[in-house]
């Protein structure tokens, strides 16, 4: 039953390549509990109807967030926001933009800036970490993009990159979906909003209550990167999920829920 008294809603964010879809046990599993959930599709990810060359901006692919979060209530129920991967720089932006309507946001094995800083430094940390970039994104396929903003570069997850850097825990079955789903995303590293080291502010982004969720048998970004993100931002709660790889909501869909619904009850300690 759908908790509707000053519950709780949960806003889903998916990573580079996936979509709403990764996020199905969650789903579920937050809902049994009593709360609101949406988990979104970014455009051109998941089921969004957009090409990744009609995506012309990190603004534009953030934008069905941000709708999300605009459209959701100012009173009524709490927002909390939960990001994985690339989806936690998509995260950074709602809460720049919105500080005063998320209660909360949850950073699950994502890439979570810092204040003072531009939104880009935690995607580059993660390549520089890379000792041989070609062997450690094994068959992933790079993409050139043309439109009217200029050239980028999309990433295709390959198949054996999710079997063995982004899967490896998860259930068969999930591996299997991931590899019919996954879409060419854009990681937006040449987008000017990236490299503004203006654009988070304490007063609104650094005003969010914080929470990292390690996956510490991530093998595509590793706990050593995660909590590199962490010491970035002091005063960030950490929780960990033991064996969880980089998909977590696949490998340990319920250990992420109970953390989930741990955050929603202590909303008012916040």
């Amino acid at each position: 039953m759908e908790n509707t008294t000053r519950g709780t809603h949960f806003i889903l964010v998916h990573g580079l390549g996936h979509g709403a879809w990764c996020w199905y046990k969650v789903v579920v599993a937050l809902k049994a509990a009593g709360h609101r959930v949406t988990a979104v599709d970014l455009a051109a990810s998941g089921a969004h109807p957009a090409r990744i060359d009609e995506v012309h901006s990190f603004v534009d692919y953030s934008r069905p967030l941000l709708d999300a979060v605009v459209a959701a209530p100012d009173e009524g129920e709490r927002l909390v926001l939960v990001g994985h991967s690339h989806g936690g720089l998509s995260l950074a932006l709602a809460m720049e933009r919105f500080p005063r309507k998320v209660a909360a946001a949850v950073f699950v094995a994502a890439a979570m800036p810092c204040v003072g800083k531009h939104m880009g430094i935690t995607t580059e940390e993660f390549m520089r970490r890379r000792a041989s970039l070609e062997e450690n994104l094994m068959d992933c396929k790079m993409m050139a993009i043309n439109n009217n903003q200029g050239s980028w570069v999309a990433m295709l997850l390959g198949p054996e990159f999710l079997a063995r850097k982004y899967y490896q825990q998860s259930p068969s079955e999930d591996l299997a979906l991931g590899r019919m789903l996954v879409r060419p995303g854009n990681q937006f590293l040449d987008d000017p909003m990236m490299k503004d080291t203006d654009l988070l502010t304490a007063d609104n982004y650094g005003s969010v209550k914080k929470v990292y969720v390690v996956a510490k048998a991530d093998e595509s970004s590793t706990e050593e990167m995660q909590r590199w993100m962490v010491a970035l931002s002091p005063g960030v709660e950490v929780e960990e999920i033991a064996g969880a790889d980089h998909a977590v909501m696949n490998s340990k869909p319920m250990e992420l829920c109970n953390v989930l619904v741990k955050i929603a009850n202590n909303l008012s300690t916040y």
